[in-house]
């Protein structure tokens, strides 16, 4: 996997392609091809699917349901919360600095 002014190189099940994504989202992409390797690896081990298409679409269904499990009963959305916790954290990484211009 390499990067250049083009995009990003990368390699899924032996196959390469090359994916614009900004620079400060390089290494989330990276962890993306990785967990879905994995995944992929899974399907593939398992030895009931023939076919790197249909092992592709079983592993982009299992990634989507643990996607929409992470939903806990009643729509309470954990992804959410965490970017409700990270907004907060800036507030308050905001306010103690504030505090410190004051002394």
């Amino acid at each position: 996997m390499s990067a250049d002014s083009k995009g990003l190189q990368i390699n899924v099940m032996g196959r390469e392609f090359r994916v614009a994504c900004p620079e400060n989202e390089q290494k989330g992409l990276l962890e993306a091809v990785d967990y879905l390797n994995r995944k992929m690896q899974e399907i593939r081990d398992g030895g009931k699917i023939v076919g790197l298409e249909r092992i592709a679409i079983m592993a982009a269904l299992n990634i989507a349901h643990e996607l929409l499990t992470t939903k806990v009963g009643g729509g309470f959305d954990i992804a959410e919360i965490k970017r409700r916790m990270a907004h907060m954290e800036t507030i308050l990484d905001q306010a103690v600095f504030d505090q410190k211009e004051l002394f």
